[in-house]
């Protein structure tokens, strides 16, 4: 009896093993006929499948997914694919992940400073790259900040990469006269707005926040007010998180009085790491109440970009960092920005855009969920200046 045990194990096993075997050696000698494109290179944060890469083929790739393009360097790219003969197959093959996008230089034909200003003015320009967090950015060319007088310069930033952008200026060294010039203020008249941009695919609304003081949010509605993006709170440069000195009671009237409510949030962070704690805050604050529309992430220090030595990668993986919590507690994400940044400095994710663009038209190519059309709105129930929006539907 034993024997016989002892003769069906072995003979077990030499099946299992036959079968092992056989797969194998069906594995290893299985046709594989994979033909790569002449280019492989990867732009840095690029969306590229791996079926970019194939020019031909013999099967089907089981999962053609998006490869991984946030570090430049070589990569290496394993995927399956099932061959003509039903074999289940592996193939790999490496890209060169890398960076040909030029520096931004943010500056205009003739940059103005007054004499006997500090030569640290460079920090002021903005000088980004999409993915060096401290790209290179010097002058090139003399000039004198205690001489009054036009310089002929270039402002020059280089990547790690190496890429460079050149921007001839006139440093104007010019000396203050006092005189000040005051801007007459525009008006835009909400009736006005939605008369022409009132239609069956938009809404019409406004953004507020402590600024506009305290709300008649019955006048508002019957003004025509549709919805309403309200400052929640944000941080301050300390890294110290605020509530809105009227969120409550903004936020608090527009679900009295029925009108679809967003917020959006005003950061000074520089790390995925603290907005996502940023959006945890948040997440307490408004658990409360009833938020309609998208929840916007508003990062706005321009003047200071060069000293958070942050790349726009970097800002945008801030924003994102802080919209997937967000969304992960079931909200609608959106970035707030104007039009110049968001084509010049802010990548693409797959958020909305709340765009600003003060003009009749806007030229903006992108597409957007939001659009603040004016700064000098001008609405029953708002004492002053306030925002309005088109929303698309």
């Amino acid at each position: 009896m034993k024997k016989k045990i002892a003769i069906l194990i072995i003979c077990f096993l030499l099946v299992i093993f036959g079968y092992k075997l056989y797969g194998y050696l069906r594995v290893k000698y299985a046709k594989v006929e994979v033909d790569l494109v002449e280019d492989l290179t990867l732009e840095f944060n690029d969306e590229k499948k791996v079926s970019d890469y194939i020019s031909s083929i013999n099967g089907k790739i089981i999962d053609d997914y998006v490869i991984d393009s946030t570090k430049i360097g070589k990569k290496e790219v394993s995927f399956k694919f099932i061959n003509d003969d039903k074999i289940k197959l592996d193939y790999s093959f490496v890209v060169d992940v890398v960076d040909t996008v030029k520096p931004v230089v943010w500056l205009n034909d003739i940059y103005r400073i007054a004499v006997g200003s500090e030569n640290s003015f460079i920090q002021n320009i903005l000088c980004g790259d999409n993915y060096d967090s401290n790209p290179t950015c010097e002058i090139i060319g003399d000039y004198n900040l205690n001489e009054v007088g036009d310089y002929p310069v270039t402002f020059k930033a280089t990547d790690s990469s190496g890429n460079v952008t050149d921007k001839d200026f006139v440093l104007k060294v010019y000396e203050p006269d006092g005189s000040g010039n005051v801007v007459s203020k525009t008006k835009t008249n909400f009736p006005d707005i939605v008369d022409v941009y009132k239609s069956d695919k938009t809404k019409i609304g406004i953004d507020v926040s402590h600024w506009q003081g305290d709300i008649d949010f019955e006048k508002i509605k019957n003004a025509g007010v549709e919805f309403i993006i309200i400052k929640a709170g944000g941080t301050n440069k300390k890294g110290e998180r605020y509530l809105d000195s009227k969120f409550v009671s903004n936020i608090q009237n527009a679900n009295k009085y029925g009108i679809d409510a967003g917020l959006y949030f005003f950061s000074y962070t520089s790390s995925v790491k603290q907005s996502k704690k940023d959006a945890k805050w948040l997440l307490r604050q408004i658990k409360n109440y009833d938020i309609d529309l998208p929840i916007a992430f508003d990062w706005e220090d321009w003047s200071n970009f060069n000293s958070y030595n942050l790349s726009f990668f970097g800002l945008t993986s801030v924003a994102t960092g802080f919209l997937d919590t967000i969304e992960k507690s079931g909200y609608d994400g959106m970035i707030y920005g104007s039009k110049n940044y968001l084509e010049k400095i802010w990548l693409k994710t797959k958020y909305d855009i709340w765009l600003a663009h003060y003009v009749p038209q806007t030229d903006y190519a992108g597409s957007y969920k939001l659009w603040q059309i004016c700064d000098d709105g001008i609405i029953d129930g708002i004492d002053g200046y306030v925002d309005i929006d088109i929303m698309y539907e």
